[in-house]
């Protein structure tokens, strides 16, 4: 047992140890393809923004030379101050910025002034006149250094329904200088603005993102589910083969205790005939010479030689099932089977009142087979039918043809019945539900069936009668 045990942790662990593996390597499959189209996503992100970052210090500087080259310098020219609250130099200036911008996707340009941190220029008109506006970035830009600044607004949780919408602008801040050789040092006039909306480029990267990820699920998902039906599949085929070799196991263990039985059985028999045979004998004789001298005793013998024969069917049923004959196989008729067994059963059915009633199909074919080993089948079954029947009742006896050569033989009563679990096991050795037997009738009849290629099934229920069915193909 203990063998057996270890056999099946051996045979079943490996595959449960790659079930395991299977597993986990889908799982990290599935998170690394999620952190690597985070990754991917994110990177492509970072560089379509910086590339729109030194795109916007390009489109400034341009801006800022625009501004000095077709509005700063001809007041210059003209000796005439700039004053940009002039809505003739405002309108001068907004011509010369929007035709800078023309074409181009830009949310707002803004002009700073140098002095007061006030917006002197802005496409967006409720910004003109405020002061204080520019940050930190605004100094920074006085300084001489160009400043980029992203506000963002936008990641995967804002596709859910409900969420805030996604949004995104560069800011970029540069110094307004004026140009060579006016001012060979480039002195800051102010501070130019330039807001670039990114928002639809910044949902469309995200929705990417959301594709990639969405994508890597479904693929996980869908490997996840074929490795989870091959492994299903996998593990119901292994736990059958290993029930189907448990069940080899019992059953070859049952037939070597069967066999180490029958070898036991067959000595004991063996041993027991002869001296059976001549205690039967002498029973005979002394029945004869009791008749003579005390008629009164004779009865006595009749018991030994009764039971004696009796105890000589047994011992002939233990060495059947011990020794079982070879079918010496012939053609045969199922038919003439049936109605000699009938014939020699007659006398009995009659004493116990039971009717039997045949239905034997005229066109049978002959099969191959050992006609003693079949008669004894038959009236074994018979026997059975009729003592399941102690108040009397019916027997019903059919053959027919299956398919193009098959032959069926079936033999029902209306007796008692039988229990599912006496059905379960009436073919086993030894047992028995009658008070007196050996149990090996039907383990018997079921040897000679198999040793022709036969096959014997039962039908029965309690209170409604038995039916065995014999076929041969």
């Amino acid at each position: 047992m203990e063998k057996k045990v270890v056999e099946d942790i051996v045979n079943l662990k490996p595959f449960r140890l790659v079930k395991f593996f299977s597993f986990t390597s889908l799982a990290v499959i599935l998170i690394t393809s999620i952190a690597l189209s985070l990754i991917i996503s994110n990177y492509t992100k970072d560089v379509v923004l910086e590339r729109n970052e030194a795109y916007l210090f390009v489109l400034a500087e341009k801006v800022g030379h625009q501004v000095f080259q077709e509005f700063v310098l001809p007041l210059a020219l003209q000796n005439r101050p700039i004053a940009v609250e002039d809505p003739r130099q405002f309108k001068q200036l907004d011509k010369v910025v929007r035709s800078a911008t023309a074409g181009l996707n830009i949310h707002s340009v803004t002009i700073y002034s140098k002095k007061e941190n006030q917006v002197a220029y802005s496409t967006i008109s409720e910004l003109v006149g405020r002061k204080d506006v520019g940050e930190k970035e605004y100094e920074r830009a006085l300084q001489g250094e160009s400043v980029s600044i992203r506000n963002l607004d936008g990641t995967l949780l804002n596709l859910l329904p409900g969420s805030r919408e996604i949004s995104c602008q560069l800011h970029t801040f540069i110094p307004l200088r004026m140009e060579k050789p006016f001012s060979p040092t480039r002195d800051v006039m102010g501070v130019i603005e330039i807001v670039q909306d990114l928002s639809d480029d910044l949902e469309a990267l995200i929705h990417l993102q959301s594709w990639i990820i969405f994508t890597s699920l479904a693929v996980m998902s869908g490997l996840f589910l074929a490795l989870r039906f091959i492994v299903a599949r996998a593990d119901r085929i292994i736990e059958a083969r290993a029930a189907e070799r448990r069940r080899l196991e019992i059953k070859l263990n049952h037939a070597e205790r069967l066999a180490s039985l029958g070898k036991m059985v067959a000595s004991v028999s063996h041993e027991i005939k002869n001296p059976l045979g001549i205690v039967r004998s002498t029973a005979e004789i002394l029945k004869k010479r009791l008749a003579k001298i005390a008629p009164e005793n004779s009865h006595l013998a009749e018991i030994i030689v009764a039971e004696t024969t009796r105890l000589d069917g047994i011992v002939r049923e233990f060495l059947d099932f011990a020794r079982p004959q070879q079918p010496k196989l012939t053609d045969i008729s199922l038919n003439v089977v049936v109605e000699k067994v009938k014939v020699f059963m007659g006398p009995e059915f009659a004493r116990r009142k039971i009717s039997v009633m045949s239905s034997l199909a005229p066109d049978l074919p002959m099969i191959p087979g050992d006609f003693d080993m079949l008669y004894r089948a038959c009236m074994n079954i018979l026997v059975n039918a009729m003592q399941a029947m102690e108040k009397g009742g019916s027997i019903y006896i059919r053959t027919r043809v299956v398919g193009k050569s098959g032959v069926v033989l079936e033999i029902a009563d209306n007796g008692e019945g039988m229990a599912p679990e006496i059905i379960s096991q009436i073919f086993n050795p030894f047992f028995t539900s009658k008070n007196r037997g050996t149990g090996l009738g039907l383990a018997i009849v079921k040897n000679i069936i198999e040793s022709h290629n036969g096959v014997i099934s039962v039908e029965s229920e309690r209170g409604e009668g038995t039916e065995f069915k014999i076929e041969f193909h």
